[in-house]
């Protein structure tokens, strides 16, 4: 059986790589999985392309994060942290934005993304807590929330909204620059320190888990490439088709959470016998 292979090549420890399916039992969409809806999330191209764009963004998001920073870490969070705490989850990369691993316990991860939670200004690079943005924004824009909340949320943070005209989008207090989520828009690099370290973390690993990304894009799918190289066994767990498929030594088909609270179940169950 799928699951127990992957169990086994999983117990001498492993580097987990997560995407956005693992947040879905948090109540924070999937980008890829079944029934996600098709959608254009915002370039680095787009936000930088003047004040128009940045109002959409804000707008969005000033919904949307009122959902996402509620969300509460799930089980899988929860499992995947008492593997580390156990010595067996050695690292995680997350393509998250959310926070929920760090919420959960994990303490070696590394966002490859950012952090949704943060606001960074592109001017003077201060960065700032995102409840003191929300805070801005609710007394630039009395009611936005309320008038919509009925908008579709996203994975990202943002919702499906059109019409932003009139929303007032605040500018860095301490040098009236644009302010950014600290997050990496799509079109844009990750922190290149960060992916270094990742990848240190994939060479030394004794196998590699990814669970909950369709590895879509190649800011996750170049650490699967790397861990085929040298000959690393690669557990993948993802509903659907994924874009490492081909690279894996076992592919399990379960829901992120359903495989990592198993995990950590038979790996209790073994420290025991």
């Amino acid at each position: 059986m799928a699951t127990d292979r992957a169990r086994r090549l999983l117990d001498g420890g492993f580097v987990a790589l997560t995407g956005a399916g693992l947040s879905t039992d948090s109540g924070i969409p999937d980008y890829r999985g079944p029934g996600s809806r098709n959608r254009n999330p915002m370039t680095i191209a787009e936000f930088l392309s003047g004040a128009a764009q940045q109002q959409r963004y804000w707008a969005r998001s000033h919904v949307g994060w009122q959902r996402m920073g509620r969300a509460l870490p799930n089980a899988g969070h929860h499992a995947l942290a008492a593997l580390e705490a156990r010595g067996t989850c050695r690292f995680v990369i997350t393509q998250n934005v959310d926070g929920l691993h760090e919420a959960a316990g994990n303490r070696h991860v590394v966002a490859l993304h950012g952090r949704v939670a943060e606001v960074v200004c592109l001017a003077c690079g201060d960065i700032t807590d995102r409840a003191h943005m929300q805070r801005r924004l609710d007394e630039a824009n009395p009611g936005w929330v309320e008038a919509h909340a009925d908008a579709a949320s996203h994975p990202d943070g943002d919702v499906d909204l059109e019409e932003t005209a009139g929303f007032v989008v605040p500018s860095c207090v301490r040098c009236g620059g644009v302010l950014k989520p600290h997050v990496v828009f799509f079109g844009e690099n990750a922190d290149r320190d960060h992916v270094r370290c990742c990848f240190e973390a994939v060479e030394q690993a004794p196998a590699l888990l990814v669970v909950g990304s369709s590895l879509t894009v190649m800011s996750g799918l170049r650490f699967v490439r790397a861990a085929a190289r040298q000959g690393t066994s690669i557990v993948i767990v993802n509903r659907g088709v994924t874009r490492g498929d081909e690279l894996a030594t076992v592919k399990v088909e379960e829901g992120a959470s359903e495989f990592l609270t198993g995990l950590l179940a038979a790996s209790v169950v073994g420290a025991d016998q």
